[in-house]
């Protein structure tokens, strides 16, 4: 979990956020690097505004039980933090390397187990309907959809890596979804 802590140092503007606000995770699951974005709105205005966002680092948890039982470790940190009124997650629906499928489905089960286990509502969306919430197209490019967050959020730096970029999206959608 101190990589979550060390990344959202980084904009401190970002961590200061009126708490009273509805609140968003977005998890974009991957095997051993998790991405997460949290946005909050307020029911007046409707405007989205980036509360933190960052990723979750397991590589150096080579064995799989380790991996998975530190996932749900800061899943459950990230939960307790941010209390967000639901959870949203990019759908793996398919894969090109078989690899590494078994561990992100593995991933995507733990974290939906955490967010269970706090009764949080759990929605999922897939990358072309992410897209398509964000851009008005589903096939749209990767970076035409970080540039769109980046306005919609008012984040000014690069989001880094793709992974924190990929989950501001996932819960940009699913709060448009909602309104």
């Amino acid at each position: 979990m101190n990589n979550l802590l060390r990344v959202e140092r980084k904009n401190k503007s970002v961590a200061r956020q009126n708490l009273s606000q509805t609140k968003i995770i977005g998890i974009d699951p991957g095997s051993t690097m998790i991405g997460y974005g949290v946005i909050s709105y307020k029911n007046s205005d409707k405007k989205p505004k980036a509360v933190g966002y960052g990723y979750i680092d397991l590589r150096k948890y080579p064995c799989t039980a380790e991996r998975l039982l530190q996932l749900y470790r800061d899943m459950k940190e990230l939960i307790k933090h941010y209390k967000p009124l639901s959870i949203a997650i990019e759908n793996v629906y398919l894969f090109k390397n078989a690899k590494t499928f078994t561990p992100v489905i593995q991933s995507k089960g733990v974290i939906i187990l955490a967010a269970a286990e706090a009764y949080i509502n759990i929605y999922e969306y897939t990358p072309l309907q992410i897209k398509q919430t964000i851009s008005g197209y589903g096939k749209a490019d990767k970076m035409l959809v970080q540039k769109l967050i980046q306005t919609s959020l008012g984040i000014n730096l690069e989001i880094s890596p793709d992974d924190t970029s990929d989950a501001l999206a996932v819960a940009l959608c699913h709060m448009r979804h909602l309104l």
